[in-house]
């Protein structure tokens, strides 16, 4: 009833969440004028169930919350916080809750409002996966219903096939039995043979008799022989038409729509390779039901996103070159095959790891500083290799004591002032000593003319000189940083903040190296270039124009990698 009717109330239509009052129209009307702060009122249906207007604490029903307990995450009392549940708890006052929580609730609803587009993006695609959803199961079925009709014609046709040869087989039979029947009918008495045989024995004329007994002794003889030996001119049974489908009902029963038969592709991962693109392969685990075309689909894998958003490439080959990739990223990718309507099951995600910088482009320099005498380039400048000849041997016979063996150092023939660059290369497993890194302009008559690749003076019989006492010196008075390679092994530089042991800075020799260059923050970084994982970085001096460089000693080989092309990305197996 109406709490504001004069007698006798009326029903009440509404109640007031704030006046915790009911109202019928009329005095919801008078009491809650358009216009005022009453008008912005909570009104709900009739009710006497009003919430109060200030949040008292459930355990304690006479005290108010006003603080919130972090580890439960709920308001509580002063009285929880000093001797209930929640006195070990870490709390906050409600004001500062209230600041956080609201903090952490705008940011979600703007990061929702910022991800509209892409919410928007979404909805088109699952509405275009609903239609063609709807179309890919219509065309399914009636490619489902034109297999099992074409089985069914089959199997009719068996079906007649055996069935009219039993008919023929049975006929030929009965007319055997039937035969043989009427033959036998005739030995009984009073009928055919028999009958026959006793009215000759009638005759009492010699010569007649023995012109006609002569002809029907024999077939008497027949008859006799034939009860003797008696055998039904056919069989009953129909045996040799017992239809085995035994391996029809096992194939049949393997009947599913799996793929069409369709194997899962894989991704080639020896195959494929990131560089300045990425070369992505991928073969079949047999040669059977490949697929007529395929689709590639790969994401940016970014923790920050919840959901990944495919892109996806349609493919005629084995095999995709995707440009257009970030630097320093990650990339996840994969590929199912079709054929017609039916399509696989996606092939295992394979993950590969962009370049930190963009690739830096060059070939081996053939002029500046190139001993043609200990080092061999191939047509192409991509590949060096040094030679240990007779050159080096005639040039020992000075030596009388230990020595430093030439360093034979060859660079790249482009330069870099600025920015950030990175580039990647091979060196041959047997390679016994490499040193890789960068030079600048201004230290490169240093690089070919280092004093430390001459005989040293430490092993001169009489330069006074110790063991050992220069190799730290060297290591740490380069004018340009170089990492050593040798062995299969990657020998990370001595520093004086570096651990002792030596067997900590020795790691496995990864099968492709990278050196990135970052000329406005004078640092360089060596790296795998297969997981992208940064080696070893130091810092240098970007002052002149930068260069690759690279020394060889004793029998090495160091070859550039290649930069993948569009000619990697279309190729099939029979183009092969």
């Amino acid at each position: 009833m109406c709490d504001f009717c004069k007698p006798p109330p009326q029903e009440s239509t509404k109640s007031c969440m704030d006046c915790s009052a009911s109202y019928c129209n009329e005095c919801f009307k008078i009491h809650h004028p358009w216009g005022t702060v009453k008008a912005q009122h909570e009104y709900v249906g009739p009710t006497t169930n009003f919430r109060p207007k200030i949040l008292m604490c459930p355990e304690h029903e006479m005290e108010r919350v006003n603080m919130y307990c972090e580890i439960c995450r709920r308001p509580v009392c002063h009285l929880c916080k000093l001797g209930g549940c929640h006195a070990n708890h870490r709390v906050t006052t409600m004001s500062t809750a209230y600041k956080t929580l609201k903090e952490k609730l705008s940011k979600g609803i703007e990061y929702l409002i910022s991800k509209e587009s892409q919410v928007k993006a979404h909805i088109t695609q699952l509405d275009l996966l609903l239609k063609e959803t709807e179309f890919n199961s219509e065309r399914a079925k009636q490619e489902a219903f034109q297999s099992f009709e074409k089985l069914s014609h089959i199997l009719e046709e068996k079906k007649f096939a055996a069935l009219r040869a039993i008919d023929a087989s049975k006929n030929l039979k009965l007319e055997k039995l039937q035969a043989q029947a009427e033959e036998y009918q005739g030995l009984l008495e009073n009928n055919g043979l028999v009958g026959y045989a006793q009215e000759v024995l009638k005759e009492t004329d010699p010569s007649c008799f023995v012109q006609t007994a002569k002809q029907l002794h024999v077939r008497i003889q027949k008859a006799t022989e034939s009860l003797k030996c008696f055998r039904p001119a056919a069989e009953s049974t129909f045996e040799d038409f017992v239809v085995d489908i035994a391996k029809q009902e096992l194939v049949l029963g393997d009947l599913t729509f799996h793929s069409n038969g369709l194997e899962i592709p894989e991704i080639n991962e020896l195959q494929s390779r990131m560089y300045n693109k990425a070369l992505i392969s991928w073969e079949w685990p047999g040669k059977r039901d490949a697929a007529d075309t395929y689709v590639l689909e790969y994401h940016k894998l970014n923790r920050e996103e919840e959901s990944a958003v495919w892109q996806e490439i349609d493919v005629c080959s084995k095999s995709k070159v995707i440009s257009d990739l970030d630097n320093d990223s990650s990339y996840a990718f994969r590929v199912r095959g079709y054929k017609g309507s039916i399509c696989s099951a996606w092939s295992r995600e394979v993950i590969l790891h962009t370049s930190p910088a963009p690739v830096f482009s060059f070939l081996f320099d053939d002029k500046c500083g190139y001993n043609s005498e200990h080092l061999l380039l191939n047509p192409r400048r991509t590949s060096v290799e040094s030679r240990a000849g007779f050159s080096l041997l005639l040039g020992s016979e000075r030596v009388q004591a230990g020595c430093y063996t030439t360093l034979d150092y060859i660079i790249g023939d482009t330069g870099v002032t600025k920015g950030k660059h990175f580039w990647a290369f091979h060196v041959e497993p047997y390679s016994y000593l490499v040193k890789v890194g960068v030079v600048s302009s201004n230290k490169m008559q240093k690089l070919f003319h280092n004093t430390h690749d001459a005989i040293s003076p430490r092993y001169e019989q009489d330069s006074g000189h110790d063991s050992g006492s220069e190799d730290a010196f060297f290591d740490s008075s380069q004018p340009f940083p170089l990492v050593t390679l040798g062995m299969k092994k990657f020998f990370i530089p001595t520093t004086p903040a570096a651990s002792k042991d030596a067997a900590s800075r020795i790691l496995p020799l990864p099968s492709c190296l990278g050196i990135c260059l970052d000329c406005d923050k004078g640092k360089v970084g060596f790296y795998d270039a297969g997981s992208m994982k940064c080696l070893y970085e130091c810092k240098v001096d970007c002052s002149g124009m930068m260069y690759p460089a690279f020394a060889l000693m004793g029998g090495a080989a160091v070859h550039l990698e290649e930069p993948v092309t569009a000619k990697y990305g279309e190729y099939d197996d029979n183009d092969i």
